[in-house]
């Protein structure tokens, strides 16, 4: 597993996304330098969600093959981080910074799983 590679596209992936979901709202000029400043943060909690959460699967897995990993966990991973996801956005009462948080972090760590799964 590249974990630093799937990493960094992890994050990019992240930021796109949750950017992009912002400005549906509301493109403000001034947002933009944000978005620079903002690969930090969203790179700590995609390292702390991706290392936590799928790395230590596939690391504690009896499985050999990553492809076996994938079609075992990930099914499970998916419904379970979803229905997080959309509990999250609920009880935010749909707050757009909110959903696009957890749409980010949902479709990244499923996406990140598919990246480890090819390794």
């Amino acid at each position: 597993m590249n974990i630093a590679h799937n990493l960094i596209r992890s994050t990019l992936l992240a930021a796109v996304i949750f950017w992009v979901i912002v400005f549906t709202d509301d493109i403000d000029i001034n947002l933009f330098p944000y978005i620079i400043f903002s690969l930090i943060p969203i790179f700590l909690s995609v390292s702390i969600v991706i290392l936590i959460t799928i790395c230590s699967i596939f690391w504690l897995s009896n499985y050999e093959n990553n492809t076996l990993v994938f079609k075992h966990y990930f099914p499970y991973y998916a419904v379970i981080v979803f229905f997080v996801s959309c509990f999250g956005a609920f009880m935010s009462d749909f707050n757009i910074g909110i959903i696009a948080f957890f749409t980010s972090a949902y479709i990244t760590t499923c996406q990140a799983w598919v990246w480890f799964s090819k390794t």
